[in-house]
C-alpha cells in the first residue's frame, strides 16, 4: 500500500472506532474506498496484514451495514469486493439504524423515569428533602428530555433533508435564542 493509503485507512478506522465500530471496519471499508478496482479478501488480507479471519467476518459485517458489496468479474472465482461511494447514503444508514435508535430509547427511558418520580411513596413525598430532591430531578429530567427529543428532531430532519436548523440546540446549549 502507498503511504497515503495506511495513512487515509489509520485515520478512518480510529474514527470508526470512536462511532463505535471496530476499527478494521474503517480500514478496509477505506481501502476498498480508495481503490481504483474491486478488491478480493485475500488482497485486502495482504494489504492490511490481517488474518483471513478477520477480513471475512468484517466484510460480512460491512455488507450488513451497506457499505461493502460482493461484485462479479468475468473469469474471476474469487470474491471481489467494492466500497459504496455515496458517503451521504453510508452515513444516513448508520443515523438511521443505530443513533435514531438509541435516542428514541433514551427519550422513553426518560419518560419513564419521570413517572417513577411522581409515582413516590407517600413518606417519600413527605419528607421536605425528598420534596426538593424530587423537584431538581423532575426540572433536569425535563431538560434532559427536551435534549433528547430536540435530538431526534434533528436526526429526523437530517435524515429527511440534509440539513438541521440549530436554533434550538442554541437555545437549549446556551440558554437564549439563536435568531
Amino acid at each position: 500500500m502507498w503511504p497515503s493509503e495506511i495513512i487515509a485507512s489509520d485515520a478512518i478506522g480510529r474514527l470508526m472506532e470512536l462511532w463505535g465500530f471496530k476499527r478494521n471496519m474503517g480500514r478496509i471499508w477505506t481501502v476498498l474506498y480508495l481503490s481504483d478496482e474491486p478488491l478480493t479478501a485475500q488482497d485486502l488480507r495482504a494489504r492490511l496484514k490481517l488474518s483471513s479471519g478477520a477480513v471475512s467476518m468484517t466484510l460480512k459485517e460491512l455488507g450488513r451495514w451497506g457499505t461493502v458489496r460482493k461484485v462479479w468479474i468475468q473469469g474471476q472465482r474469487r470474491d471481489h469486493f467494492t466500497a459504496e461511494v455515496d458517503l451521504w447514503k453510508m452515513v444516513s444508514r448508520v443515523f438511521r439504524e443505530r443513533e435514531l435508535v438509541e435516542v428514541q430509547e433514551a427519550i422513553t427511558r426518560l419518560e419513564e423515569a419521570l413517572v417513577a418520580l411522581e409515582q413516590r411513596t407517600p413518606t417519600d413525598r413527605a419528607d421536605e428533602r425528598g420534596g426538593r430532591r424530587a423537584a431538581v430531578q423532575r426540572q433536569r429530567m425535563q431538560q434532559l428530555l427536551e435534549l433528547a427529543r430536540l435530538g431526534r428532531r434533528m436526526l429526523e430532519a437530517l435524515l429527511s433533508e440534509a440539513k438541521v436548523d440549530a436554533r434550538a440546540l442554541a437555545r437549549i446549549l446556551l440558554g437564549r435564542d439563536a435568531s
